[in-house]
C-alpha cells in the first residue's frame, strides 16, 4: 500500500496523474490535497495543483462517502455515477424536493454559479421559509440530484470566499462500467485489500459493488488474519525490504480512512486518539502513524506519540523544515 500510495519515494507526475493514482485526494480541508501531494510527489510545488485546478484537469465534489474529494476530470462521471445513490448523504431524513422546484433550482444555477445563501433565499422564495437544519438538508438533496459541484476556486491554496456551485454537465457513463472503473481505481492505489475495505472507501454497499468485482478478473491472497484480499492482476507489490521515509500527511489523508480495518496504518495503541474522525494532520514512522503535526507561527510542530530514535529524530526534524518551507 505504501508502494502505490507512492510513500516509500517521491515521484515525478503531474496532479492529474498522481491524483488517479491515489484513487482520489480528501478536501474537506482546502489545504489537504496540497500537503497529500507534497508528500509523494518531487519537486511538487503549490502552483501545479492550483493550476490543474483551473484548467479543470481536477475537480472537486462531493464522491465517496458523501464528502469533498479531488479526482481527475477523466475519473469525475465515472466516479459519480458509481457513488450515486437513491438517497441523498447528509439528506437526513427529508423528504426529496419536487421535481418542479429541482428543475428550477437547476435552471438558476444554469445561469451562473451561486453561493448558498442565494440558493436558500432561492427555496425559500420557491417552498416557503425554513429553519436551518431543513434548508440545509434540502441543499444536500439539490447536490445530490442536480448534481451541483463546487467552482474551481473552492478547492485551491488560500481560499476564504464564500462557495459557489454551479451544475455539473458531464454525460453519465453505464452504471456497470462506472463500478467497475471505481473497483479498479481502488484497488490500484490500496490493494490488496478486502471487499468491506472497498466498501468501507466508497460508502457504497457490497452488493452494489460485488456485479463489479466478479466481472473483474482479480488476483487473491489471505492476510495473517486468513481474510481474502483482492488485488488486480499485474498490480506491483513491494518485496517488503523497503525503508519507508518519514512522511508528513494532512488532516484526513485517504491513507488513514480507505479501510475497514485501519490497523494497516495506524496501530491499535492509538486508536483511542480518534485521529481519523478529528482530522489531525499525522506523522509517519516506518509507514505507520507515530504522532500528530501542527503548523503554527511559521514552524511545522511535530508531536510523536512516543520517544522516537536519534535518526529518526533528524529526519522527521529535516522533513519538518522542508514542510515549512512549503507551507510558508
Amino acid at each position: 500500500m505504501l508502494l502505490r500510495q507512492l510513500l516509500l519515494r517521491r515521484e515525478r507526475l503531474g496532479p492529474a496523474n498522481a491524483v488517479e493514482r491515489l484513487g482520489a485526494l480528501q478536501a474537506q480541508w482546502v489545504p489537504s490535497p496540497y500537503v497529500a501531494l507534497w508528500s509523494r510527489l518531487e519537486s511538487f510545488g503549490r502552483e501545479q495543483l492550483t493550476r490543474s485546478l483551473r484548467r479543470e484537469q481536477v475537480v472537486k465534489g462531493a464522491l465517496m462517502r458523501g464528502t469533498l474529494h479531488l479526482v481527475s476530470a477523466r475519473d469525475y462521471p465515472l466516479y459519480a455515477t458509481a457513488l450515486r445513490k437513491e438517497v441523498a448523504p447528509w439528506s437526513n431524513g427529508r423528504a426529496k424536493p419536487t421535481p418542479e422546484l429541482v428543475a428550477a433550482v437547476r435552471a438558476y444555477v444554469r445561469r451562473e454559479p451561486r453561493a448558498a445563501r442565494e440558493l436558500i433565499a432561492f427555496l425559500e422564495d420557491r417552498r416557503g421559509p425554513a429553519d436551518e437544519v431543513e434548508n440545509l438538508r434540502d441543499l444536500a438533496w439539490l447536490r445530490h440530484l442536480i448534481p451541483l459541484e463546487p467552482m474551481p476556486d473552492a478547492a485551491e491554496w488560500g481560499f476564504a470566499r464564500g462557495v459557489r456551485f454551479r451544475a455539473a454537465t458531464f454525460r453519465r457513463p453505464p452504471l456497470a462500467d462506472a463500478l467497475a472503473h471505481l473497483v479498479k481505481r481502488y484497488l490500484a492505489a490500496f490493494g490488496p485489500a478486502t471487499r468491506a475495505d472497498l466498501a468501507s472507501w466508497s460508502g457504497q454497499l457490497l452488493k452494489t459493488l460485488d456485479p463489479a468485482l466478479e466481472s473483474i478478473g482479480l488476483r487473491r491472497f489471505l492476510d495473517e488474519d486468513g481474510r481474502q484480499l483482492l488485488d488486480l492482476p499485474r498490480a506491483p507489490l513491494a518485496d517488503g525490504e523497503e525503508r519507508a521515509p518519514v512522511r508528513f500527511l494532512p488532516r484526513w489523508d485517504e491513507l488513514l480512512i480507505a479501510h475497514a480495518d485501519r490497523r494497516r496504518v495506524l496501530p491499535e495503541e492509538h486508536a483511542a486518539r480518534k485521529l481519523v474522525h478529528g482530522g489531525a494532520p499525522t506523522v509517519l514512522v516506518d509507514g505507520f502513524v507515530a504522532g500528530t503535526w501542527t503548523f503554527d507561527a511559521g514552524r511545522v510542530v511535530a508531536e510523536p506519540f512516543a520517544p522516537l530514535p536519534r535518526a529518526v529524530r533528524r529526519e522527521l526534524e529535516d522533513e519538518a523544515a522542508r514542510l515549512e518551507v512549503f507551507l510558508a
